[in-house]
């Protein structure tokens, strides 16, 4: 920065800061850079607000992830992934028909993706409609018919409405498919002793940024 590289450089000493686990002073970082490119690049400026988004969700400020990534959406309209990256963070707030909302951007774009008709359906789940969770489940095994993340959210779609053998049916699946001990396993073991998963808390989002101590679990895209 110091020998002129500019905004380049302020990216780099951004990303340096997220992957040094300080995500939430990333995360302003990235903003700071995309304010001051003023109305140039809109797609690099995307971008920049869309790695924000991420860098405050890995801090576990949800709202701030929101709102960067509605400017991200903004600037890019079409973009299937920034409408899934704010549709997760929307279902962090608990805010499910945002997040629906998200992810059936996110299909219309991108039809026929089994990651976000997995989505969806916790989404819907969450939201009490059981009858749409369930079709989104369903829709996403005729795609994927082994794909555990599917399988599990069949499995506590049927729980919920009180299915009891057909949700059992798809935990045991599960245990078939995945390693012993893995989240997936675990997920499933809770379900067949009846457990639903709860939904995240709620985060409110703080005033300023401060530096968080935990460390990243990947770079901002």
């Amino acid at each position: 920065m110091g020998e002129g590289g500019g905004l380049g450089a302020r990216h780099c000493v951004a990303l340096a800061t997220f992957l040094a686990g300080r995500p939430q002073q990333a995360a302003a970082q990235f903003e700071s850079i995309a304010r001051d490119m003023g109305l140039d690049r809109p797609g690099l400026r995307a971008e920049l607000w869309g790695q924000a988004g991420q860098a405050w969700m890995e801090g576990g400020l949800a709202q701030r992830a929101a709102a960067a990534q509605s400017m991200a959406i903004d600037l890019k309209p079409n973009d299937a992934e920034l409408r899934v990256d704010r549709g997760l963070s929307y279902a962090a707030m608990q805010a499910w028909p945002r997040a629906i909302s998200d992810f059936d951007q996110a299909l219309q774009l991108q039809p026929n993706d089994v990651e976000v008709l997995v989505l969806r359906a916790a989404a819907w789940r969450n939201a009490k409609d059981l009858t749409k969770a369930l079709a989104d489940a369903e829709r996403a095994l005729r795609l994927a018919p082994e794909h555990s993340e599917a399988l599990l959210e069949r499995g506590f779609a049927h729980l919920a409405r009180g299915e009891k053998p057909a949700a059992n049916a798809d935990f045991n699946k599960v245990l078939k498919i995945v390693p012993p001990g893995s989240e997936a396993a675990q997920r499933a073991e809770s379900g067949l002793r009846g457990d639903l998963p709860v939904p995240p808390p709620v985060q409110p989002a703080p005033a300023a940024p401060a530096p968080a101590p935990t460390a990243p679990a990947k770079k901002p895209r």
